[in-house]
């Protein structure tokens, strides 16, 4: 026994891969990149359970069908122990306390275990909910997500966050996990309303603002051509998302926000206020429009970035078809109860990620009221009818 009491502090990292995959048609010619995913466990065939977004069969009858023709053939290398189940989403789906219980009992049923996989297929917030349940059944059950919304394929889908809501409170309960794989297909793309198409690339402005100008030229330049749903144009700013968003996961040294700062979270203190104030009426993505529009213009306010940008930006969310305001933001002193939950959600002092150039942010720990409620009012004012 050592004469006096031992203090050790030892840095060590838990080696990772991220494996991503894009594909044209997952569930047609491009259904080998899935099951390749499915490594043996041991002798034993992989078991694997799947749960898949409920409007996703009511928009594309043979979508079901489909699905379970690629584990028919591939039954000689996987266990589906049942038929895939389709789960209500949107974000109620995260405002369901059974749903978690439910899943965890699919997976104690059929014996999944830390090497068995859960394939989750749907937009962020059926990736969100099953993924959390996941993650905390013993310990992490292998996960891979296909997301089938922009919004997924551009930004929740590739990270390494899942929660559902508690409290009344955007993602109170949640766990940071790196999913066993991701697959961004761009077949299910098609069956997205236009109001779920178009939401998903407020978090292409926004991480493009935040580290790549050149991107987000690009998608200024192309705007209405993606808002039209021009496929190449489409397609490519996803990938620029994913690829900025996989780097900061992996090369960005603090991918489960141990730090003071959320950078990739601008915009978000009032789009996370902005759900539960209307009843998750306005939808993730367009709450991320607002906030990445009100942001903005605190930024030119307070923080000198270029009036001329500010423009550029609150064009290009127009010219995307996303909103800059809701009748909400006449309610200004209960949005900015968000910075206080914002504050609450990672701990510490308050941070949040502004900019002072497109491509230069900066984190801020003071707040200028007056200048905050002047951008919540002029990004109200600039919304398009």
């Amino acid at each position: 026994m050592p004469a006096h009491p031992t203090s050790l502090d030892i840095p060590f990292a838990v080696p990772q891969t991220f494996r991503f995959r894009m594909t044209r048609d997952v569930l047609g010619g491009d259904s080998q990149t899935l099951v390749e995913l499915l490594e043996p466990s041991g002798d034993s065939r992989p078991r694997v359970q799947i749960f898949v977004d409920a409007s996703l069969p009511r928009v594309d009858p043979e979508f079901l069908p489909r699905l379970e023709h690629i584990f028919e053939q591939a039954s000689d290398r996987v266990l589906l122990t049942e038929e895939p189940r389709a789960i209500g989403g949107g974000e109620p789906c995260k405002n369901d306390p059974l749903l978690v219980e439910g899943l965890h009992e699919h997976f104690y049923r059929h014996d999944l275990d830390r090497r068995s996989y859960i394939i989750a297929i749907g937009g962020g917030a059926v990736l969100d909910t099953v993924g959390f349940a996941a993650s905390i059944a013993h310990r992490g059950i292998r996960l891979i997500r296909i997301p089938t919304t922009t919004l997924a394929q551009a930004d929740s889908g590739v990270g390494v966050k899942t929660a559902v809501n508690w409290f009344a409170k955007k993602n109170w309960k949640g766990t940071f996990a790196v999913p066993w794989a991701v697959i961004n297909d761009h077949h299910v793309l098609r069956t997205l309303p236009d109001r779920e198409f178009h939401s998903g690339f407020s978090e292409v402005v926004k991480v493009s603002l935040l580290k790549r100008p050149d991107v987000f030229a690009e998608v200024e330049q192309n705007a209405t051509r993606i808002a039209d749903r021009d496929d190449a144009a489409a397609s490519q700013a996803i990938h620029h998302s994913v690829m900025m968003h996989l780097h900061h996961i992996t090369s960005g040294g603090d991918p489960f926000e141990m730090l003071e700062a959320r950078p990739l979270d601008f915009g978000h203190w009032s789009a996370h206020r902005l759900e539960p104030m209307s009843d998750y009426r306005i939808h993730h993505g367009e709450a991320v429009a607002i906030g990445v529009a009100i942001d903005t213009l605190y930024s030119r306010n307070a923080l000198g970035f270029p009036a001329a940008d500010a423009d550029r930006v609150i064009d290009c969310l127009h010219r995307l078809k996303l909103p800059t305001g809701d009748r909400l933001l006449n309610d200004t002193e209960a949005l900015l109860e968000g910075l206080e939950e914002f504050r609450q959600h990672l701990g510490g002092r308050l941070t949040l990620t502004l900019l002072e150039q497109i491509g230069q942010p900066v984190n801020v720990h003071q707040i200028d009221l007056s200048a905050m409620r002047d951008a919540i009012h002029e990004a109200a004012a600039r919304t398009k009818p």
